[in-house]
C-alpha cells in the first residue's frame, strides 16, 4: 500500500509538473507514469539497499528506458518525458539542507549532505545519458541496415 500511495503522489507531481513544461496533453498520462514509477522504484530499491544514488542510478535509468518507448509510442520528444520524469529524483532538498549548513557553521554535515546530493546528481545524469546514448546507437543501426 505503501508503494501505492508513493506511485500516486508522484503520478500526480510529475503531471503538475508537466503542465508548467507545456507537454501536450495527450502525452500527461505518460510522463505520469514515467516519473510515477522512476519514484515508486527509487523508494522500493532504497529500502533495500540503503543507497540513494544507487536508487537515483537504476531510478533514472528506468526514466530513461520509458521516455524513450513512450517517446516512440507518442511520436514525441524524449525530452517532453524524461524531464518530467526525474523532478522527483532530483536531490533538491538534499542541495538545500547543505546550504542551510553551510549558512550555520555546520561544515562536517553540509559536507556529508551536499555529497550524497552531488553523488545523486551524478547518478541521475548518468543513467540517463547512458540509456540516450544506447538508444541513439541502435537508432544509427537500425537506419543503416535498412
Amino acid at each position: 500500500m505503501y508503494l501505492l500511495s508513493q506511485f500516486i503522489y508522484s503520478f500526480l507531481s510529475t503531471v503538475g509538473f508537466s503542465i508548467l513544461f507545456n507537454v501536450p496533453r495527450k502525452s500527461l498520462i505518460y510522463a505520469g507514469i514515467t516519473g510515477g514509477v522512476g519514484w515508486t522504484l527509487f523508494t522500493y530499491i532504497k529500502e533495500v539497499v540503503f543507497s540513494i544514488p544507487f536508487s537515483s542510478f537504476i531510478a533514472a535509468i528506468v526514466v530513461a528506458l520509458l521516455g524513450e518507448l513512450f517517446a516512440r509510442i507518442d511520436k514525441k520528444p524524449v525530452t517532453a518525458f524524461v524531464i518530467p520524469g526525474i523532478v522527483p529524483l532530483v536531490p533538491g532538498y538534499g542541495i538545500y539542507l547543505t546550504m542551510i549548513n553551510l549558512i550555520n557553521d555546520d561544515f562536517n554535515t553540509a559536507i556529508k549532505v551536499g555529497t550524497n546530493a552531488i553523488f545523486t546528481g551524478g547518478a541521475i545524469a548518468i543513467g540517463i545519458i547512458l540509456v540516450s546514448s544506447i538508444a541513439k546507437v541502435l537508432k544509427t543501426t537500425n537506419t543503416k541496415n535498412t
